[in-house]
């Protein structure tokens, strides 16, 4: 789970700052997601994401009957969106966003004076019609996907 949530599109894009190249599709090459998105210039959004996943936890146990069974404690999807804010709107989440979309490509201008990331801004006015951002699956795809795979787990027997 952990090793597909560090080579997914978005994690490896945000991970490269601002010289990564749009690999995950979502701006249509405009620009990236750390800058659009306007992280702080060398921080590591990705980081606590990593870090709620690695505490995840497998426990086996044993019944008197024989019969074992196998725990599995996941984080939420629920709980990742609640440690990744945007940096410029409290209460929104990027990693929700990029499930659900982010406005504001139209806006986005390339300049690194006055930018929070070290590459772009938004602009108070628009700067090209039709750009729309691509919403992508991410963060709840993952959880589901392993949570699916994680009860399938519990319920082999031996």
């Amino acid at each position: 789970m952990i090793e597909e949530f560090n080579n997914h599109p978005v994690t490896v894009e945000i991970e490269g700052g601002i010289d990564s190249p749009n690999i995950s599709g979502t701006l249509n090459g405009r620009t990236n997601l750390f800058s659009f998105i306007g992280f702080d210039a060398g921080s590591n959004p990705i980081q606590p994401i990593r870090e709620l996943l690695n505490q995840s936890l497998f426990r086996i146990s044993s019944g008197n009957s024989g019969v074992v069974k196998a725990t599995f404690d996941i984080p939420t999807a629920k709980m990742i969106f609640s440690i990744t804010p945007m940096p410029w709107a409290a209460g929104r989440s990027w990693a929700r966003g990029i499930e659900r979309g982010i406005s504001g490509l139209g806006f986005y201008l390339k300049k690194n004076k006055g930018s929070r990331s070290g590459l772009g801004i938004q602009s108070r006015k628009q700067i090209r019609k039709g750009a729309k951002f691509k919403n992508t699956q991410y963060i709840s795809a993952l959880i589901n996907k392993y949570e699916k795979k994680f009860k399938e787990l519990n319920n082999i027997t031996l």
